[in-house]
């Protein structure tokens, strides 16, 4: 899954046909490890994504620019001080390594032209942003490396910029692919795939894999290299060679179970068979945006919402403790006959029952006479005794009425909050996560501080689609717009879907009073499958019915509503169909 030097390579000559010349107009940070350049062309605009993460470090244009904090990092406003109106003059690369260097070219405060350097260092946990000015002195970083963390590079204001060191392997784009062979051949104590990785640089683990596959069908050892072996490994890298030098490549993401996506390429891909689908993209940006986005948008979400899923993990396992501790108690009361059988049969034969006995053995005339041991407390007469089992049965009577009631009262608390955390978990952006803030704040969940000023976000609308039929698909976003969805936007006769048993958004189908087709039923069934906790499963059942047969419970959570005609449907989530009927 890495981003590798060679593709990097491939998606710089890409991004240079583009970017070089363009003029940035805005920078945003939308999280601490990642930049956003809005750029400015005579072609038009676009917007450069730049991630240090260390999950995903990458750089590509962006279509899914992510949604950016109300106040501005200091980070972010000490680029926008130097880089706002700038030129990217250029776009290099360190050899195949996997750092690209983009030249700009600006005027300062007092209009005297100035030069930078934006280093973009893709390297795992040590990627990094940092802009280095025409001295090579660094201005800043995304990530700051001081001594403590680093003996041999740090990263800090005023140091001098050094580049990464290099770890001497061959670049294929210069060098002869005769010359890289001999050195593969050299790693005797290595299998094939081993030693093309550390012979050949840009090269990532499944493309030295992929290269081994086609030399000799397998992973074989690297001495063991010759004949057809050898003649077959250097025709696979003269063609890597050729793709690098006439900036080609096929842009690849691979899909495991037509499902998820789990790694890219440049090249075709054998080595995984039958059990990996590959989809062609028309450029690398696109690929990147596309695998990326996804991921990202977990990760962004997670760090923005660590609290408030740590409140809401803390409320569903208290809710879930409390529902088990009510339903065992409600076992216990199911034996509260045999509590009022006890009485009964001691008051029948009290006659000739003493105070003082351990028990009573007795006919039971409920069940033909069989003889049954019922335990007495010999401090009590046989009188006291069967008030005794008349007060535990009554007790036992009325908890289980009570307990039917708290326990479904702790069920619909449950989903309330399996629901509230997965629209936590689908939420996209700073807005939408204050939303479900707000909706804490009413049930109780969250406490406003007496200091809070915060003014009520103006609500966001519905996610609105359109479906090859021309129907628009309107999606709520969290559980209290899912009710004002479902019961004052939806006209009666429109159409409603949601997942079945599972947390998600309201879906409705705006019929305009026409018999939706089946299509367009298809297509919001899948809309809702993809927007719920069912979004990573291959087939999930979506139950779809008129708004007309949907009732909200009195006193019911937010999001809380039922039906009892419907039809249910099994489709798959499909990201793809939901970017492409998204309304733009």
């Amino acid at each position: 899954m890495p981003l590798d030097g060679i593709t990097l390579n491939l998606l710089k000559q890409e991004l240079s046909e583009y970017i070089v010349g363009s003029r940035i107009e805005k920078i945003h940070q939308p999280s601490k490890d990642e930049l956003v350049f809005h750029l400015r062309t005579r072609a038009g605009a676009y917007r450069l994504l730049i991630s240090a993460s260390a999950n995903s470090p990458r750089l590509h244009l962006t279509a899914n620019a992510p949604e950016n904090p109300a106040t501005p990092p200091m980070l972010c406003m000490l680029f926008r001080k130097h880089l706002t109106g700038a030129v990217i003059t250029d776009i290099r690369q360190l050899g195949l390594d996997r750092v690209v260097f983009l030249d700009l070219a600006g005027t300062n405060e007092i209009g005297d032209s100035v030069t930078f350097t934006l280093c973009v260092e893709i390297m795992a946990k040590h990627s990094n942003i940092i802009l280095v000015n025409s001295d090579g002195i660094i201005v800043d970083a995304v990530k700051r490396v001081d001594f403590t963390q680093s003996s041999v590079r740090q990263i800090l204001p005023m140091f001098k910029y050094e580049l990464p060191p290099r770890q001497g392997k061959l670049n294929l784009a210069e060098a002869d692919p005769e010359t890289a062979v001999a050195a593969i051949k050299k790693c005797t104590g290595k299998r094939l795939s081993g030693a093309i990785l550390e012979s050949i640089e840009g090269v990532s683990p499944l493309i030295s894999r992929e290269i081994a596959a086609f030399a000799c069908g397998g992973d074989i050892g690297a001495g063991e290299i010759g004949g057809i072996y050898e003649e077959r490994l250097l025709t696979k890298l003269s063609e890597i060679k050729n793709t690098l030098l006439s900036g080609g490549g096929t842009p690849t993401m691979l899909i495991r179970e037509n499902v998820k996506p789990f790694d890219f390429t440049f090249m075709d891909v054998t080595q995984y068979g039958f059990t990996v689908t590959a989809r062609e993209f028309e450029s690398f940006s696109q690929l990147l945006d596309d695998f990326y986005y996804e991921k990202d948008r977990f990760e962004r979400t997670k760090q923005r919402s660590q609290s408030l899923l740590k409140l809401l993990s803390n409320a569903a396992a208290r809710a879930a403790r409390k529902l088990q501790s009510r339903q065992a108690e409600l076992e216990a009361c199911a034996d509260k006959d045999t509590l009022r059988i006890n009485a009964e049969l001691i008051l029948a034969n009290q006659y000739r029952l003493k105070k003082g006995s351990l028990f009573y053995d007795l006919e039971n005339f409920y069940n033909n006479n069989e003889s049954t041991r019922i335990p007495a407390d010999p401090a009590l007469s046989p009188a006291a005794n069967a008030q005794k089992y008349f007060k535990e049965y009554r007790k036992a009577k009325t908890a289980e009425k009570m307990l039917g009631e708290l326990i479904e009262q702790s069920e619909q608390e449950l989903a309330y909050l399996e629901s509230v955390i997965d629209s936590v978990n689908r939420a996209d952006g700073y807005t939408e996560l204050a939303e479900i803030r707000n909706e804490l704040y009413e049930q109780g969940y969250l406490k406003r501080t007496k200091n809070d000023k915060s003014k009520k976000a103006k609500p966001m609308p519905p996610l609105e689609y359109v479906s090859d039929d021309g129907y628009t698909i309107l999606v709520g976003r969290n559980n209290v717009q899912n009710d004002i969805l479902t019961f004052k936007t939806a006209a009666k006769d429109d159409s409603w879907f949601h997942t079945q048993k599972i947390p998600g958004s309201h879906v409705v189908v705006i019929g305009n009073g026409d018999i939706i087709p089946e299509l367009t039923c298809r297509q919001a069934a899948a809309l809702a499958a993809y927007h719920s906790g069912g979004r990573e499963s291959s087939q999930v059942a979506v139950d779809y019915t008129e708004v007309r047969s949907l009732k909200k419970p009195v006193g019911a959570k937010p999001g809380k509503v039922i039906y009892h005609t419907y039809n249910t449907m099994w489709v798959t989530p499909d990201r793809e169909l939901c970017e492409r009927l998204k309304k733009k």
